[in-house]
């Protein structure tokens, strides 16, 4: 009896190369991919509404939590909306240690992403390599702000925190050891043949694609698409320092590796400078009254670029605020990227996007005439509502002492 050769794989909502729930299913014939369909939105948090809730300083610390390898990216791009918006000029001094605090950031948020790309194809090695060189970056990113992930460190005027006094030494030192580990990790990944013979033409998405899908980020970089928002729309320290953006045209997986580690040494390059550059006087400026208006602020995060919108109405709530991660835009590019691939491709060339899933998520329903078809309060009423019926259903008692008709 002849088996059907068409079929439909289910990638998700939980596998093991996703770290978040996430839905991808391939439609297959045979050994090939015919076509991808990408479900989102398993994981809504509800950031832009409670943002609504707070006043403008508690934000930041709402918003690093948006995602925690960017959770100094976050918190950078709302301060600067809502500096925007005020006509808040921030000291120099502080767009320096914003920088240093960014670009720590990016150097840890590159080394997970090789240390686990390895991880994905076996080759463990460079996953253990990669994240025991991590583990000074964290390390400093604690001393300065007290804090491994979630900084809070940025506040709308400027820093919270200066570096620690004597810090700048310690940074320098830690520098050197990571750019010699990364330097010799990166010429093992270009030299190593099993890594050539399993990422290279892997996941190609061209460049036409790259722009087709308005991708961000090292994703674009690595299809040959030279953008970087710290190069051509200049923030914090960036228009001071020396470095240059990492581009390479082949937009393989083999290529999304050798981005990060160049981009890591280029990060490496930049703290030094900034380090070295630090100004003297204040940190932050007072901020009382936001006024009326509207601000955009933009990042060049880890993953790409991040957008944050604030608009105000006087009061001390933001009136709304909406966010748009670099993966929100990257997560669609897979129906350029996988489909006529092999399906033991597939999962390495969603990976190798770094996709953050719970940065992309938002929803609304809306009718036919346009209109909010469920508010907030509804949503939370039928999300008791299927929690109880679970409850229910398992024979257990209701999580948290939640009431429910029904």
């Amino acid at each position: 009896m002849k088996e059907n050769a068409s079929s439909i794989i289910a990638v998700g909502p939980l596998h093991p190369l996703q770290e978040e729930m996430e839905f991808f299913q391939l439609t297959r014939d045979g050994e090939k991919v015919t076509d991808i369909q990408v479900r989102i939105s398993y994981n809504h948090r509800g950031i832009e509404k409670l943002s609504e809730t707070l006043q403008f300083d508690q934000i930041p610390y709402l918003v690093s939590r948006i995602c925690g390898i960017s959770s100094a990216s976050h918190p950078l791009a709302y301060v600067q909306a809502v500096e925007e918006l005020a006509g808040v000029k921030v000291p120099e001094w502080a767009l320096y240690v914003s920088t240093i605090i960014n670009e720590l950031e990016r150097i840890h948020s590159h080394l997970l992403w090789v240390g686990l790309a390895g991880h994905f194809i076996g080759y463990d090695t460079v996953f253990m390599c990669t994240w025991r060189y991590r583990e000074p970056v964290l390390d400093l990113l604690e001393q300065i702000t007290g804090n491994r992930n979630n900084y809070g460190n940025v506040r709308v005027g400027g820093c919270r925190e200066d570096i620690p006094d004597g810090m700048e030494s310690k940074i320098l030192q830690e520098l050197a050891l990571i750019e010699n580990k990364t330097e010799m990790l990166t010429k093992a990944v270009l030299d190593a043949p099993v890594l050539h013979a399993r990422l290279k033409g892997i996941g190609v998405l061209t460049k036409e694609d790259a722009i087709r899908y308005a991708v961000v980020g090292p994703t674009a970089r690595t299809s040959g698409v030279d953008i970087d928002v710290r190069r051509d729309d200049p923030y914090a320290a960036y228009p001071m320092l020396d470095w240059k953006v990492i581009t390479q045209p082949q937009g393989d997986v083999f290529a999304k590796a050798v981005v990060r580690l160049l981009e890591t040494l280029e990060s490496i390059k930049m703290v030094r400078q900034a380090v070295r550059r630090l100004p003297r006087g204040p940190i932050a400026v007072e901020v009382k009254d936001i006024p009326p208006g509207e601000g955009l602020g933009h990042v060049e995060a880890p993953r790409g670029e991040t957008f944050h919108y604030v608009r105000s109405d006087g009061a001390n709530r933001p009136v709304p605020h909406k966010v748009r991660a670099p993966s929100y835009v990257n997560v669609p590019l897979f129906r350029a990227s996988c489909i006529g691939a092999d399906i033991a491709d597939v999962t390495i060339t969603l990976a190798a996007v770094d996709p953050c899933y719970s940065c992309t998520e938002r929803m609304a329903v809306v009718d036919n005439a346009g209109k909010i078809a469920l508010d907030f309060d509804r949503l939370l009423q039928l999300s008791r509502e299927k929690t109880f019926k679970i409850a229910r259903q398992m024979g257990r008692p209701l999580p948290g002492g939640i009431q429910c008709d029904g």
